[in-house]
């Protein structure tokens, strides 16, 4: 087994090869912007091997708009998204996928269902689906069971970043429940939407509680965050703390 970080470029999303002894598995495509780069970064990684699936972690741009021209890139690889998110990308919407954001059209692309515990066998590895609704009705994450590793998906933008919840079918409460959950895992390593991934209990528990420990006061002050901190800009999907909080992972030059 190998699993492969291709770190986010701009708005992108981390995505993650993940080579098992029988298969091979994408987590999330990033953009449309950067689909050609990203299909000769997941070739440097598999060489001639067969790309067999698509997993996503949310039908929001940054995450699945490159997902129609990847598939095609790997022979129709099948794009898995949660139900619902499936019309939203099969319809190309770009209002709900928040692609108008970024000015962009999303492309449309067809899908098959994943579904809260379903287990991808790779061999030599598994990798199980769990959802993880907050910034939007079809989040998922995607646990590695060999390494005790969690692709987060959205729920977890950065180690020093908030998700917002100003977006569509976003819920706060969800996302603190979640972050919850993420901490009762204890696992060993996490890889967030953006940067490199959050390593070591330790380490993890103090970034997951910080996130914690925040969502839960906005809740207390009736969902908002705070009023001294900037607006985030209107494609973005994280806050900026008006005092930057750690972040000890950097990216390698």
């Amino acid at each position: 087994m190998r699993i492969t970080r291709l770190p986010a470029i701009h708005h992108d999303c981390n995505i993650v090869v993940i080579k098992g002894s029988t298969g091979n598995i994408l987590i999330d495509a990033g953009t449309s912007w950067y689909q050609m780069l990203q299909v000769e970064r997941i070739i440097g990684v598999l060489g001639e091997e067969k790309l067999d699936r698509i997993l996503l972690t949310s039908r929001l741009y940054p995450f699945a708009g490159g997902a129609k021209y990847i598939s095609q890139s790997f022979d129709n690889a099948v794009v898995h998204i949660h139900q619902e998110g499936q019309a939203a990308l099969q319809t190309g919407d770009f209002f709900t996928t928040w692609a108008n954001r970024y000015e962009s059209d999303m492309p449309s692309v067809e899908t098959s269902l994943v579904e809260d515990g379903e287990i991808y066998a790779l061999g030599d590895c598994e990798v199980e689906a769990i959802q993880m609704n907050g910034i939007s009705t079809d989040g998922m994450s995607y646990y590695i069971s060999k390494e005790n590793l969690l692709v987060a998906g959205g729920i977890l933008v950065r180690a020093d970043r908030p998700c917002r919840w100003d977006m569509p079918g976003a819920n706060l409460v969800q996302i603190r429940d979640n972050i919850k959950k993420i901490i009762a895992m204890k696992l060993s390593a996490i890889v967030p939407m953006q940067g490199p991934a959050i390593k070591g209990k330790k380490h993890i528990a103090e970034v997951l509680n910080r996130h914690l420990d925040f969502y839960q006061s906005c809740i207390e002050d009736d969902g908002n965050p705070p009023s001294s901190w900037a607006r985030p800009a209107r494609s973005t999907l994280w806050l900026s703390p008006r005092t930057p909080w750690p972040l000890e992972e950097k990216e390698s030059a």
